[in-house]
């Protein structure tokens, strides 16, 4: 989106809104897809986002799907099931049947724990089909599996029994700011792919990894040379020694630069010195990963409006001086909770900041939109735009009411 594009929005602005840039996550996507060549298969994690599935539906990725919301999301908007991961520590039973009976085997299922591996085999087995599974290595925490277990496990593997061996998946974690961790992770993995072929005679068909690529989200981060870093990790895996195929999962690195969150400034005051700016949404709507204590400024665009019917104080004063009697002023960004912690920015420097202005938050099209803490006071949750320039904004949702679901409905 453009200067221009934002300027005609703020015609028919109602409400605090998410804007995704669908045009902007198809360059990036594609941008992704072209330097790191047709071998490379992508899947997005859609944790990030669950609004871009369809949009990103005529790029031909893969969707890793966490949760019986998630996979009833990609239901409606009719996601071929073979382009389905289905993952996640707590897979529910009552959903694992009510899938395989409706779809039989056309997803792919990830193996977290022996007891998934046992829920799935027998739930295969009833169905009478054939699934295809990926065992996750565990990077040290909750997810996955040791090295110990997925080999003792696929030394008593039967390919009979209704559950194919299709590859390992790892992820570590995002936001890894150089290609050192990556390298080292996939000389690991290399070498245990090969140890898993050595040791169980069992084919890894396929590895999925996360590389957990980093968004530089704060004005003092460099940003990032997406073509060098992406060719650099391609050569990464050219030297790796595995030869099956590669998918490589992301849900930030693909949605964050899509999106953002627009707001209007409802209240401005001086207190102790200090300016205070209220916005009209707060840290219910806007979540930036690395924030620490609202220290850290993010990209953000600022749009003044018309200083006539702004009521008068000394801020809007500030607004109608001459640019050379203007001083320096620095505000502390603050949403509409009621509570001290509701603070984005801290010391954002902005001399002109009225009443009635707007702020544009910038590379929010990973998470926030499910990150908030929504339900806190009972507000609205914000409207969604889709963007594309041929199509111009269209609203994809309303805003919507909370308090409903913080009432009592037992009477």
């Amino acid at each position: 989106m453009q200067k221009e594009q934002i300027l005609s929005f703020l015609n028919t602005y109602t409400d605090p809104c998410y804007i995704f840039d669908l045009d902007e996550l198809s360059r990036r996507f594609l941008m992704l897809q072209q330097t790191l060549g047709d071998e490379i298969t992508l899947c997005y994690a859609m944790k990030a986002n669950p609004f871009l599935v369809a949009p990103l539906l005529h790029l031909s990725t893969k969707y890793e799907v966490c949760s019986p919301g998630e996979f009833a999301i990609c239901e409606k908007e009719h996601i071929p099931m073979d382009r389905i991961v289905l993952s996640g520590v707590n897979k529910e039973e009552r959903e694992l049947k009510r899938i395989m009976k409706t779809y039989g085997s056309a997803c792919t299922y990830t193996v977290e724990s022996l007891h998934q591996f046992y829920l799935l085999k027998s739930l295969a087995a009833q169905s009478n089909k054939t699934i295809s599974v990926l065992l996750r290595l565990s990077s040290g925490n909750q997810f996955g599996m040791d090295e110990h277990t997925i080999l003792e496990l696929l030394k008593t593997w039967n390919n009979s029994d209704f559950l194919h061996f299709q590859g390992i998946q790892y992820y570590s974690g995002t936001q890894k700011k150089n290609l050192n961790r990556q390298e080292k992770e996939l000389m690991h993995l290399d070498d245990f792919c090969r140890q898993v072929q050595q040791e169980t005679q069992m084919i890894v068909e396929e590895l999925e990894y996360g590389p957990g690529f980093y968004v530089p989200y704060f004005e003092k981060e460099e940003d990032a040379d997406d073509i060098e870093l992406l060719k650099g990790f391609k050569k990464i895996l050219s030297n790796m020694n595995y030869s099956g195929k590669i998918t490589l999962e992301m849900g930030r690195y693909i949605a964050a630069y899509c999106g953002s969150y627009l707001t209007k400034v409802i209240d401005t005051k001086v207190t102790h010195d200090a300016h205070y700016c209220i916005i009209d949404g707060g840290i219910n709507h806007i979540n930036y990963y690395g924030q620490a204590m609202a220290m850290k400024l993010p990209h953000i665009q600022y749009y003044p409006v018309s200083a006539e019917a702004i009521p008068d104080n000394q801020e809007n004063k500030l607004k109608n001086e001459p640019e050379e009697s203007k001083s320096p002023v620095t505000w502390n960004i603050c949403g509409s909770l009621c509570t001290s912690g509701d603070v984005l920015v801290k010391q954002y420097p902005q001399s002109q900041l009225a009443i009635g202005d707007y702020l544009l938050f910038e590379r929010l099209g990973a998470y926030s939109v499910t990150e908030g803490i929504y339900l806190f006071l009972s507000r609205d949750l914000p409207q969604i735009y889709f963007y594309t320039a041929d199509n111009g904004f269209s609203l994809v949702r309303d805003s919507l009411p909370t308090h409903n679901i913080n009432c009592c409905t037992a009477h």
